[in-house]
């Protein structure tokens, strides 16, 4: 009822607005003035003119008054509004007609403010009859109060027509209402009929009673009382008897037109309107038939996406094709050059024995420095003190000085033609770049010929003792930066649990070596490699970890960190060499030049074997690809293609053949030489693979040492305790089954393998733990005490059910809390390297994501067959619906377009959730990497909109413009793919496909069925649909005018929207999409796996 009252006064407001002002009023004086000259046809356009005029010029008070500001909320342009209803300038026929039914007295028979007030008063508080007033009552009821009927006024009252208490009497002269006016029934007075309103004078339909075309009878008792004119102005939903028919146009109030062909007319419509090339549009239609340009657009569309993924895949193919031709000529010819070099070595040789057989002196006075330097070869370097934290690298200084003498002097011919090296008097060496290295041929006739130059340099049957020195300590290979690893008491403990993951763990790890970590399964050899790189989460860490003889983080220094994680965590849809060279571009050297990236690549490639698959796709589950040993050796080539100090692998040798275990330790031995600090978990290697190792850390169940040192010596350090390895069994395989429990030592050795750990601190001289020193004083007895020791363990873990609890979550917590510090956390970069910027690895992920999109594009062209499809469905069912603007179809487009275009976008970050924690880890920018796949999705929020109104539009067709209903549906997708974003990132797969389904359909509910809960009216504004579907009907009642106005405020008033609010809305819309990035965005700065 509240809503009523408040329509009501809105009508009379407007109404009011257009017909009661001072030079109105003033209109009544000027028609009684010159009544007698009314039959004058000459006289007669000046007067209709005249008093047109005067209802004109209301406008400037109109603008001005109160009553206008109360239907603000409907009224856009209040001007364009009274002219689209009001303004009958281009013909004035049925007022000149009206003033000569009337005889002059028109101005007497117009209702003045206070019967306007009345009838709309009356009407839309829901009574279906008005009550009685001062003129139509029971005790008087003249003629005039029936239904399309009208009174005068007295000649000689003068009426207030802005008077809205009091209604004047006017019961004289009673006859039919004008042409292109209405007459309320109740009421004896006229209002002039809107533009697009047919309002002629009735006719009697003896069969019914009723006269046509309104719907009202001729009242009993009244025999000479006939039909009269309109009687009713209203919402559409309650009559629309005014309202021009569909299919006809009414270019003044009094005259309707059928369409002619060609041409259609909607419902109160003033004037035809010329149909778009290509429709038909037959006599009387009240819709163009544009199902034409809709099957264009789609076509258009279609064609594009077609010739975009096509082309661009054929760009991307010719471009690999390049590449790899110049890549293949640039090998040949370096091979050719390798084939030349070598008869060309092989000639001097000959001619060196043949020059040693004329003077034998000159080889004489090589023996000498000859047989010294073969002492430093056949020097082992097994000796080294793995106790001291301290670097030391007085071996490898005392090896570079001594191989200083022994500089190859073979002239260079792998080198690249046009690089020259000369050296100034410093003796530094410049590159001066005869010619610029700019083309791919170029790029790959140097990176080859370096690389071949290796290949050979590493071949020993053809190196002599000058070239394995070289090899070694070349001076001209670029030495890293070097990163040693020293830990003294390393005590890892779960958080909220205290329980021992690795304990008392102490020694190094050195540039330059290779170190296998191995022990049992639970022995703690993963979290040791993980505490190293500063991974370990949910832990508390005791000891020390000193980077370089300092107490560094690790962090530090992760820019020249690798980490190679168990599983092969690389990007499927992508090639061997695409996944490599994203990595590359991203972690190397930002003053790297092209040409030695391309050496990188190259050479990484050739190590590990992966030439005759880098143009293979890597595959996923669904898709194959290559095969799982060069898989995984993509996974290790993703970081030493970033050239990294320190190399930590997990487990890279875990489903690999022999040969291929051995290409990979060939390919990791290869990094050492330039100083890499490499260490690697490894399962039960064969015997040849274990000799390819420096350094042994064997640890056993409960992560204590139970050897750290050289691989060469840990059979002898095993022999003094009494554990020989038998003939014909693998050693590591061995050591392996004793810590697990499975060989039953020999008695006669007096240890066990629970007395492992304390046996290797005491012969270490390190600190035993006060719960481990009753093991170490039991020896030699060989009484093993691991009972108690377990007793006591088994003591401290009992809990209660709800202890359990509590301890789980407690250590959830705690690890959660660990991952967020972790990536928020600043510190000092000591790596001495500067990675592109972000704005660079903004271009380099754009190029990988985008080359993703294409191959993906199956995926997309389903996602947009499913849009067509719901587009035609809702377009063909739901009929735009007058009455409501279309808010049915928009209602139901809504909850479409959400849900199929967040289930689509969910894909775009949870399907590469393990790849992106990998990059996070090892420094690429997480910004870079969102801003890129939001950015590549613009495409399909710019796409997919186009794509479903090429069916809904074109099928339902509204009245609001194809662009209107575009900006807000691309709103809405960009609103509904930022929250898939976030639910895709916080959610694991499964509920976040459910929430993207319900979401929509409960979001919507919320926000139209509202009622007059004020709670849920407040909570709608915070749901992304209510803001949309005010866009959607704003847009279209915007093109309702005329005799659509008191329609159009009504679905308004009842949907509470206003039409100022419709860049309110799009920007709500926005701003949605954009909060839900960023939260997005933070989440994966806080989401970790678990």
């Amino acid at each position: 009822m509240t809503a009523g009252k408040l329509f009501a006064a809105v009508a009379i407001a407007v109404v009011l607005q257009l017909l009661h002002s001072p030079e109105f009023v003033h209109c009544q004086v000027v028609g009684d003035e010159f009544a007698g000259q009314i039959n004058d046809t000459a006289f007669l356009p000046f007067a209709t003119q005249t008093v047109y005029s005067w209802l004109s010029n209301s406008t400037s008070t109109i603008l001005n008054s109160d009553v206008g500001n109360r239907a603000s909320f409907c009224v856009k342009d209040r001007e364009a509004e009274w002219d689209r209803a009001f303004n009958f300038s281009s013909n004035l026929d049925f007022l000149s007609s009206c003033i000569l039914k009337t005889n002059g007295d028109l101005t007497r028979r117009v209702c003045n403010s206070a019967e306007l007030k009345f009838y709309f008063g009356g009407f839309f508080s829901g009574d279906s009859y008005l009550k009685p007033n001062r003129n139509c009552n029971i005790t008087s009821r003249v003629s005039g109060c029936e239904p399309g009927w009208a009174c005068a006024t007295s000649p000689t009252e003068n009426t207030d027509m802005r008077d809205s208490k009091n209604i004047p009497a006017r019961t004289e002269d009673c006859q039919p209402c004008c042409e292109g006016f209405f007459c309320p029934n109740g009421l004896t007075c006229m209002i002039p009929c809107p533009l697009g309103a047919h309002c002629p004078t009735a006719t009697l339909d003896k069969a019914s009673g009723i006269c046509k075309p309104y719907s009202y009878q001729l009242p009993p008792g009244l025999p000479n009382h006939t039909c009269g004119g309109a009687n009713i102005w209203a919402d559409i939903r309650t009559s629309g008897e005014l309202f021009c028919s569909s299919g006809s146009y009414c270019p003044t109030s009094t005259q309707q037109l059928n369409c002619s062909k060609g041409n259609y007319c909607q419902r109160g419509s003033t004037s035809e309107k010329s149909c778009f090339k290509l429709t038909s549009c037959d006599r009387g239609s009240s819709t163009q038939n544009i199902h034409a340009y809709g099957a264009m657009l789609i076509a258009a569309i279609f064609t594009i996406m077609l010739i975009i993924y096509n082309c661009s895949d054929q760009i991307i193919t010719t471009r690999e094709r390049r590449h790899a031709k110049s890549r293949e000529a640039a090998a040949r010819r370096a091979k050719e050059k390798v084939k030349a070099h070598e008869r060309w070595k092989m000639a001097r040789e000959a001619a060196k024995k043949h020059a040693a057989q004329i003077s034998r002196t000159f080889s004489r006075k090589k023996t000498a420095p000859q047989t010294e330097e073969l002492s430093i070869l056949h020097r082992r370097s097994d000796d080294v003190d793995f106790d001291d934290p301290v670097t030391s690298s007085s071996e490898e200084n005392r090896l570079e000085l001594r191989s200083q003498t022994f500089k190859n002097k073979d002239e260079d011919l792998y080198s690249y033609d046009h690089i020259v090296e000369s050296k100034d008097t410093n003796g530094r060496k410049k590159m001066q770049k005869e010619k610029q290295i700019h083309t791919h041929s170029q790029i790959f006739n140097y990176a080859y010929g370096q690389i071949e130059k290796e290949k050979a340099m590493q071949e020993n049957k053809n190196l002599t003792f000058s070239g394995v020195i070289s090899m070694a300590v070349n001076t001209e290979t670029r030495k890293r930066p070097k990163i040693e690893i020293s830990f003294r008491d390393l005590t890892l403990t779960l958080k909220g649990k205290d329980k021992h993951l690795l304990r008392c763990v102490t020694g190094k790890i050195m540039p330059g070596r290779i170190t296998a970590v191995m022990g049992p399964s639970g022995a703690g050899k993963t979290t040791f490699l993980s505490a190293l790189a500063g991974k370990a989460h949910g832990c508390r860490i005791t000891g020390s970890i000193l980077i370089n003889g300092k107490p560094d983080s690790i962090h530090s220094y992760k820019k020249i960190i690798g980490f190679v994680p168990q599983d092969d965590i690389v990007h499927g849809n992508l090639t061997v060499e695409e996944n490599l060279w994203f990595s590359a571009k991203c972690r190397l050297p930002a003053s790297m030049l092209k040409q030695d990236r391309v050496l990188v690549v190259e050479r990484v490639i050739e190590s590990l074997g992966l030439q005759a698959v880098r143009s293979s796709i890597v595959g996923t589950v669904e898709k194959r690809g290559i095969s799982g040993g060069q898989r995984k050796r993509v996974n290790v080539g993703l970081e030493m293609v970033m050239e990294p100090s320190l190399l930590i692998l997990d487990e890279p040798t875990s489903g690999l053949d022999s040969s291929s275990s051995q290409l990979l330790l060939r390919a990791l031995r290869r990094e050492t030489l330039e100083g890499v600090n490499v260490s690697m978990v490894v399962h039960q290697p064969s015997y040849s693979l274990f000799q390819m190792f420096d350094d042994l850390v064997l640890l056993a169940k409960g992560g204590l040492t139970v050897y750290h040192g050289p691989v060469r010596k840990v059979e002898e350090y095993f022999s003094g305790l009494g554990i020989n390895v038998p003939d014909r069994v693998n050693p590591p395989d061995y050591f392996i089954d004793v810590l697990e429990g499975m060989i039953k030592l020999n008695t006669s050795s007096g240890v066990s393998y629970e007395q492992l750990p304390v046996r290797w601190m005491l012969h270490k001289g390190y600190p035993v733990p006060p719960d481990m020193r009753r093991n170490a004083a039991m020896f030699p007895d060989g009484q093993s005490s691991g009972n108690e020791v377990n007793d006591n363990e088994g003591a401290i873990e009992e809990h209660s059910f709800a202890g359990e609890i509590w301890q789980d979550v407690k250590s959830n917590v705690e690890v959660r809390r660990d991952i967020i510090r972790h990536n928020f956390l600043k510190t000092k970069d000591l790596s001495n390297r500067t990675t592109p910027g972000i704005l660079m690895q903004y271009r380099y992920f754009l190029g990988r994501i985008a080359k993703q999109r294409l191959r993906e594009s199956r995926l997309q062209l389903v996602d947009y067959l499913i849009l067509l499809l719901a587009g035609a469905c809702l377009g063909s069912i739901i009929k735009s619906n007058e009455e409501t603007f279309g808010a049915p179809g928009y209602t139901y487009s809504i909850i479409a377009v959400s849900l199929l275009c967040k289930v689509a976008a969910l894909r775009t970050f949870s399907l590469d959730k393990l790849q992106y924690w990998r990059e996070r880890s090892s420094g690429i920018s997480s910004l870079a990497h969102f801003l890129a796949k939001d950015t590549i999705d613009h495409f399909n929020t710019a796409i997919k909109p186009a794509v479903y109104l090429s069916m809904f539009y074109f099928f339902s067709y509204p009245r609001s413009s194809f662009a209107e209903n575009y900006t807000v549906l691309l709103c809405l997708v960009y609103c509904v793919m930022g929250i898939a974003y976030m639910l895709a990132i916080f959610l694991d797969p499964g509920p976040s496909q459910l929430f993207a389904v319900l979401l929509p359909v409960v979001l919507t509910l919320v926000s139209t069925q509202t009622g007059d809960s004020e709670f849920l009216k407040n909570v709608s504004k915070l749901c992304y649909p209510k803001w949309a579907l005010e866009a959607f009907v704003i847009a279209n009642a915007n093109r309702y005018s005329g005799v659509w106005l008191i329609t159009r405020c009504g679905a308004l008033l009842r949907f509470g929207y206003n039409v100022h609010d419709w860049g309110l809305c799009i920007f709500v819309l926005i701003m949605i999409g954009v909060a839900s990035r960023i939260s997005a965005f933070f989440g994966m700065l806080i989401v970790h796996k678990r």
